[in-house]
């Protein structure tokens, strides 16, 4: 991807964020980096457009970053949901407005605003969530099959499991000066919360 177009994505994602999807405009976005409005319409004919550009580049920093760690059969799959969980809070704070944008996307697809290839554009997005989701569900499974999770359907498992993953995009907010290292043990106190969340119950 040209770095004109990353430019303009990385702006489109933080315009949606701050401003909204009804309120952010083309002018809004091409503002933030300095160019014209059709600099935007060379690479997306309209903001619904941006707006899912935005969305699948989110998801496929997430599939890109956390798929090969779901393929780690070198290590246990508790270790592997760990690795999981951990990558996944650094992309929420690393690509926080693009991550936010895909709390909106769905939020979008359920008003109805959309045209028929739209609705099709969306159709694609949803089935990247899915197989992201995939990733997960499997690693659940083979967890409770090596005996390392509590028996517990993994569809509905990972339902929460990814929710409070996904809830840093609502609550993490990046503090002037935040070093790696503070990022680093949010993502390590999450990546630990979530493995504890599917390990077995103690006896009562």
């Amino acid at each position: 991807m040209p770095l004109r177009q990353v430019e303009l994505l990385d702006a489109a994602a933080r315009a949606f964020t701050e401003m909204g999807f009804s309120a952010a405009t083309i002018d809004s976005v091409a503002d933030l980096i300095g160019v014209t409005k059709g600099s935007v319409y060379y690479y997306y004919r309209s903001k619904t457009d941006l707006f899912f550009a935005v969305h699948r580049r989110a998801m496929q920093l997430n599939l890109d970053a956390v798929e090969p760690l779901a393929a780690d059969l070198s290590v246990t799959p508790a270790r592997r949901l760990w690795n999981m969980a951990h990558a996944h809070t650094h992309l929420m704070m690393a690509y926080l407005p693009y991550q936010r944008v895909t709390v909106q996307g769905i939020e979008l697809r359920l008003a109805g605003r959309t045209t028929a290839g739209q609705r099709a554009e969306l159709e694609e997005l949803v089935q990247l969530r899915d197989r992201y989701e995939s990733l997960f569900r499997a690693v659940v499974e083979a967890g409770v099959a090596a005996g390392q999770f509590r028996a517990a359907p993994p569809a509905l498992a990972v339902k929460p499991l990814l929710g409070a993953l996904n809830w840093t995009t609502l609550w993490y907010r990046p503090r002037e000066g935040e070093t790696e290292a503070e990022r680093e043990s949010i993502a390590h106190g999450i990546a630990d919360a979530i493995v504890g969340s599917v390990m077995p119950l103690p006896a009562i």
